[in-house]
């Protein structure tokens, strides 16, 4: 095993992950990290074949519970069962039958019939801070945090007054999903945020379903059906709780992160304002975003077998980190891969999404929104620049986004 320190809270690493990374493909594509206690898995082919490898479980929460005792397990309790009927979080069969329903209710005819509702919600962002009249705003936080919690939102047709209190719920809930750091402060946030949000919804779903209809997400989940099947109550809350966390979490970071590289690299920034009136140019810069610096950075795996893999030995119940982010920048796949190229024609080969089984479900929203934003937020800003070179970036293991964002207009 080479003499790699790999430590995801070093700043150096949260600041620029690539070089450490690179240098796992290159001399240990399956990495022991002593400081996580779990593999690292870097190279694209790899990453690719984990995401559909039986030997790699989904089902993390419920390992995770049972290991933990006392005052800690019941304080999560709720938090875990909440959870554990999410799909991203349970395998086959349990798995197929959840994306199947919530395909119901999650169709690309729906969502492209949500485009100018989203067009809309961009605009309305745009304007207010237009209005303000400032010279320099945090983007980040005025623009790409509150846009995809508001579309998500009025997708489940939940109404906008609510958008702040969900949103700060489902911040409280990334301290436990999206942090690796133990320690009874992020549980007791996460619970409370999830009993928020949960109890919310609840109220939520049981009022909708004694009024019938409705044309959003919320109305066709309740609708679905999968021959003699349908979604629990409880399964439709845990489904409306993953649509706006997820939905909310990750496309944040590819709106702010593609639109910083966007402005750290002018060439790219004068190409893309040059064919913004191009859709399928647009299309696949957003690939290109997505894989030059996309929102995951990677994804956690728990082995349900013992196995060998590039010789090294893996343990069953033992933590496997597929990085996406180090695949997406794979020599091996994408020519120059530390270069943004908006033209790139593979670009749509990066696994920023996941692939197989668990690619995720709201991929086509997020790219619909990139795809909406990017060029509406330079037409309204045509001389937009940063106003700082190097942000602040989130310690997450699994996500890759700064904290805030400030340009100048």
């Amino acid at each position: 095993m080479p003499d790699i320190v790999f430590d995801h809270q070093d700043p150096g690493f949260v600041a620029d992950p690539y070089p450490v990374l690179r240098r796992l493909q290159d001399e240990a594509p399956v990495f022991r990290s002593e400081r996580m206690g779990a593999w690292v898995v870097t190279r694209h082919a790899d990453v690719r074949a984990a995401f559909r490898d039986p030997r790699l479980s989904s089902d993390r929460i419920r390992p995770f519970f049972a290991q933990l005792a006392g005052g800690l397990r019941e304080l999560v309790l709720p938090l875990c069962e909440n959870l554990a009927l999410w799909s991203v979080f349970n395998d086959p069969p349990q798995h197929t039958r959840l994306r199947a329903l919530m395909g119901k209710a999650f169709t690309s005819r729906a969502l492209e019939g949500f485009r100018p509702r989203i067009e809309a919600i961009v605009d309305e962002l745009l304007d207010e801070i237009a209005a303000k009249g400032a010279r320099e705003f945090d983007y980040h936080r005025e623009f790409a945090y509150p846009l995809p919690a508001t579309v998500i939102a009025d997708m489940l047709g939940v109404p906008r007054a609510d958008v702040d209190k969900l949103k700060k719920w489902s911040d409280d809930l990334a301290q436990f999903v999206l942090t690796s750091r133990a320690n009874p402060e992020k549980y007791r946030r996460a619970a409370e945020g999830m009993a928020e949000m949960s109890d919310y919804f609840d109220r939520f779903i049981r009022r909708r379903a004694g009024e019938g209809g409705g044309g959003d997400v919320t109305a066709a989940l309740l609708a679905a059906r999968e021959h003699d099947d349908r979604l629990s109550h409880e399964e439709i809350v845990a489904t409306a709780l993953l649509l706006l966390f997820a939905g909310h979490e990750t496309t944040t970071q590819l709106i702010a992160n593609g639109l910083y590289w966007l402005l750290r690299n002018p060439d790219s920034a004068a190409a893309f304002r040059a064919r913004m009136g191009e859709a399928p140019f647009v299309e696949n810069a957003v690939e290109e975003m997505l894989r030059y610096d996309g929102p995951s950075l990677s994804m956690v795996r728990v082995a349900a077998a013992d196995f060998e893999w590039h010789g090294a030995r893996i343990a069953k119940g033992e933590r496997v980190f597929l990085f996406q982010s180090a695949a997406n920048r794979d020599p091996r796949v994408f020519a120059e891969p530390d270069r943004l190229d908006l033209a790139r024609a593979n670009a749509g080969d990066h696994l920023g999404f996941g692939y197989g089984l668990h690619f995720c479900v709201g991929a086509p929203l997020a790219r619909l929104e990139a795809q909406i934003a990017f060029p509406r937020v330079l037409r309204r800003f045509p001389n937009l620049a940063l106003a700082e070179e190097n942000p602040p970036w989130s310690d997450s293991i699994l996500t890759r986004g700064m904290l805030e964002l400030r340009v100048r207009v």
